[in-house]
């Protein structure tokens, strides 16, 4: 496949993000340069005032968590007033010039940046990862959603992926890519309900799969649900214990609360696998907070038997009856329940599914990379398919309702949830006054009667309308959701042919100038990624001439070389290796150079040797001459007249 029309699958959590591709038949993740195949949705300003990102990034989150951004997912597309509850639990802060309805700033150091600015530079690294990975350039991408994620939630992840130089062709929800990766893992037919509780969001999906085709038939969630949740508890109760028990409040000290995060999030882990753990956290003033935590205490926390409307498990299940009540289903007529997300491993939550559906969920596939297996499948489908994709077809829904705000601030929809994508519908209005001559029109998104209660996603003015009596106009409005869950807008007045239109840019989006903006701002960033690559082919390079070079050592040529000829290849052999540390790729290829020049002799005997014995009863267009050490490229076959 050309480079330029590879695309990667990716998966932009909230705690980790992968990018995967489509290795023949099956999908794969690509590791990142520490061998790890998940990347930590991390982002950190060193002193030096350089992004940080991933593994490397999640000890600033101990040492200066004021410079640290997690969890950033929670943010995109959203206002103010949407994230007061938990601003107090992060210890980054929103910029001090923040105007009403502008975009969410984070401070980083004395920089800000936007949520989209922020999961660009996790892209990125996707992307980096995807091209040292691949040796080539990688510019488009498939990436996955929540499947509740609203109209703004959905064009800022587009915004992320265009700051960071990616050609998002498609948008794709979070279950539906992880039926994509079950469906061509089992090859089944049947209703299956897909259960994604991540780190900060939940969704549920039921699809039907039948002969490749991935229909789904409902989906539903919460936007504002998942294991940070259980760990934003879990640290509220570790700040009123320390409180309580040492008389120390340190809700206000971001090193310590960050301290707390990483401990409970480890307890977390842990207690899906042991039945009990310890909690210790180091104090200023030398004190200490242990505490045992088992299993039972840890699950009456997060599903509290006497309390369900506080238990964060408990909310999961309203959006799942919800979906099996617009599937038109009974849990009994669900054939497989697929679990997605890092929180499905606490067996709690496996226990909730298997009594709500009434059947034991599948647990198979890696509930941490079902999701970006599933995008790269997706844009394996995308790119042309394979053998193994080519009768495979998604077809997903809208998660919300979407219309117009009418007389009386009475919401008027106009395409409803769990609308088969693309879709499009038509609605026609008139006018109210006498003489009017301009229409506002107040585009929502939400199941709530009244358009206040709903999220306001666009305002604007069909203008131009020439002045009739009231009721005479004739307007229609056009709604259009393309493939990523995008909405355009269109209105005209049928009698005169006045017409507007919009692709709708949400509250609390970045706005074409400000995403053009950012690009320029990563073309900053371009030099450092252009010399990661430098070094990055470099290394590439040395590893070639020194496994031939290990070729040349076995060969007779070797001993035909004096005692000073082969002290002097080892001695530039021991200097590649150690130069090949570095970061400077200049330095790289003047070692490669020096090694080259000293092994030339070798080469030659090399050739000589193998010139001879190819020749013995062979004529010379029948032989395959082998490369040498100072060959990167194999060598070609003479030609005589």
């Amino acid at each position: 496949m050309a480079s330029s029309d590879r695309i990667v699958g990716i998966d932009l959590g909230t705690t980790n993000s992968l990018v995967a591709f489509m290795q023949r038949d099956s999908p794969a993740v690509i590791p990142g340069e520490d061998g790890v195949n998940l990347v930590p949705s991390v982002v950190a300003l060193d002193e030096n005032e350089k992004i940080i990102v991933g593994n490397a990034a999640r000890k600033y989150l101990i040492e200066t968590p004021e410079r640290s951004v997690y969890s950033i997912k929670r943010l995109m597309g959203r206002g103010v007033e949407d994230v007061q509850d938990e601003l107090g639990l992060f210890p980054f802060h929103l910029a001090d010039d923040l105007a009403a309805g502008e975009v969410l700033r984070i401070k980083l150091g004395k920089k800000s940046f936007t949520p989209p600015e922020i999961s660009a530079y996790i892209l990125r690294q996707l992307k980096r990862n995807a091209e040292r990975f691949f040796g080539a350039s990688v510019s488009k991408a498939v990436i996955t959603v929540p499947a509740y994620f609203n109209d703004a939630q959905r064009q800022a992840t587009k915004d992320a992926g265009r700051i960071a130089g990616l050609d998002v062709l498609r948008l794709v929800n979070e279950p539906t890519a992880a039926s994509l990766a079950y469906g061509l893992d089992k090859k089944q037919n049947g209703i299956v309900a897909v259960y994604d509780l991540g780190g900060g969001t939940f969704d549920i999906s039921i699809l039907r799969l039948h002969d490749g085709i991935f229909e789904v038939i409902a989906t539903n969630g919460d936007t504002h649900l998942g294991g940070d949740d259980i760990d934003n508890l879990l640290i509220r109760i570790a700040i009123d214990d320390i409180r309580g028990d040492l008389g120390m409040d340190v809700s206000r000290n971001g090193e310590i609360v960050a301290g707390i995060r990483k401990a409970v999030i480890d307890a977390k882990i842990a207690l899906s696998s042991e039945e009990s753990t310890k909690l210790e956290i180091e104090l200023p003033g030398g004190k200490r907070y242990q505490r045992e935590v088992t299993r039972e205490q840890f699950e009456q926390l997060i599903d509290p038997p006497d309390y369900p409307k506080s238990s964060i498990l408990q909310r999961t299940i309203a959006p799942c009856k919800q979906a099996l009540k617009d599937a038109g289903l009974k849990p009994e007529q669900i054939d497989e329940v697929v679990l997605v997300g890092g929180s499905t491993r606490i067996p709690k939550v496996r226990a909730l599914v298997e009594r709500l559906f009434q059947r034991k969920p599948h647990t198979d596939l890696n509930p941490d990379e079902v999701v970006a297996l599933g995008a790269a499948v997706q844009a394996n489908i995308l790119s042309g398919g394979s053998e193994a994709t080519e009768n495979m077809l998604l077809l997903d829904v809208t998660p919300l309702s979407l219309g117009i705000e009418v007389a009386g601030g009475v919401t008027d929809k106009i395409i409803l949830r769990n609308s088969t994508i693309p879709a499009s519908a038509t609605q026609h209005y008139t006018t109210q006054i006498d003489g009017q001559t301009n229409v506002a029109i107040h585009v929502v998104q939400g199941e709530r009667e009244l358009a206040k209660d709903c999220r306001s996603l666009a305002r604007f003015d069909l203008k131009g309308v020439p002045p009739m009596s009231a009721g005479m106009p004739r307007i229609e409005v056009k709604f259009l959701i393309d493939a990523n869950g995008i909405l355009h807008v269109s209105a005209r007045e049928q009698r005169s042919g006045k017409a507007a239109e919009i692709e709708v840019q949400p509250s609390y989006g970045l706005t074409d100038d400000q995403v053009e903006s950012m690009i320029l701002e990563s073309f900053d960033q371009a030099e450092e990624d252009f010399r990661q690559r430098q070094v990055i082919e470099a290394r590439n390079e040395v590893q070639t001439i020194l496994a031939a070079l290990e070729k040349g050592k076995k060969s007779p040529a070797w001993g035909q070389l004096t005692t000073d000829e082969r002290q002097r290849i080892a001695k530039l052999e021991r200097t590649l290796r150690e130069t090949e540390k570095n970061e400077d790729h200049q330095e790289i290829r003047n070692a490669i150079d020096a090694l080259n020049q000293g092994t030339t002799r070798l080469a030659e005997l090399m050739m000589d040797s193998a010139v001879t014995t190819v020749l013995k009863g062979k004529k010379m267009d029948e032989t395959e001459l082998e490369e040498g050490p100072s060959a990167p490229h194999p060598v070609g076959k003479a030609e005589f007249e």
